[in-house]
């Protein structure tokens, strides 16, 4: 079933990254890694390939989502999300965006209603393309990096340690659960019990 444009429970869900296989399982594809945790839950192919997007649609909280993986490189983001938004007529207030954060522990959560982009330029992107920053965001913990010298890029392109993951799953989990939660009840719930 094809949604309807302009319903009013209609949401969109996007979790940033990289589309090329290399970037699979790495720090800065997490946003990704949460989109894939939902699909699986709540059963949402990324079935449609439009605007620069794979995209699903399914039913999370009884609410009408549509599931989105940017295909273009994390600092485009906005490129993908701004079409589809115009497209179906979704209000910033009804997005979600996911991405990682590196002042955040592995698998802690921190839900905003608006804010700055804090320096993540995926998250700049987006709020460029649609022209404000009051957009709903998870930012999920990928952790900081190890020695200030090491190089930032390297630390975000580079994958989890062996002993982080326990740490990431319970995070991925905590993450669905958030926007399960943001969907049923609100974001300022699902801050108030998520955030870290």
């Amino acid at each position: 079933m094809f949604f309807k444009k302009n319903t009013a429970e209609f949401w969109l869900i996007a979790g940033l990254g990289n589309p090329e296989k290399k970037y699979e399982h790495t720090r800065h594809n997490i946003g990704f890694a949460v989109a894939d945790r939902l699909a699986e839950k709540f059963g949402c192919d990324f079935n449609k390939h439009k605007f620069r997007a794979d995209y699903g649609e399914c039913t999370i909280a009884g609410k009408r989502v549509l599931l989105v993986k940017p295909q273009t490189y994390m600092n485009l983001s906005g490129e993908a999300l701004a079409p589809l938004v115009a497209f179906y007529k979704i209000p910033p207030e009804r997005m979600l965006v996911i991405f990682d954060d590196i002042s955040l522990d592995v698998g802690n959560l921190r839900l905003r209603r608006k804010g700055s982009h804090g320096g993540h330029n995926g998250m700049r992107n987006i709020a460029e393309q649609l022209g404000t920053d009051n957009i709903p965001r998870l930012k999920m913990g990928v952790g900081n990096k190890p020695r200030p010298d090491t190089d930032l890029k390297d630390w975000v392109l580079g994958k989890f340690l062996k002993d982080e993951e326990k740490k990431l799953n319970e995070g991925l989990d905590k993450a669905v659960a958030a926007v399960e939660e943001t969907l049923t009840n609100g974001i300022d719930s699902a801050m108030n019990k998520y955030n870290s």
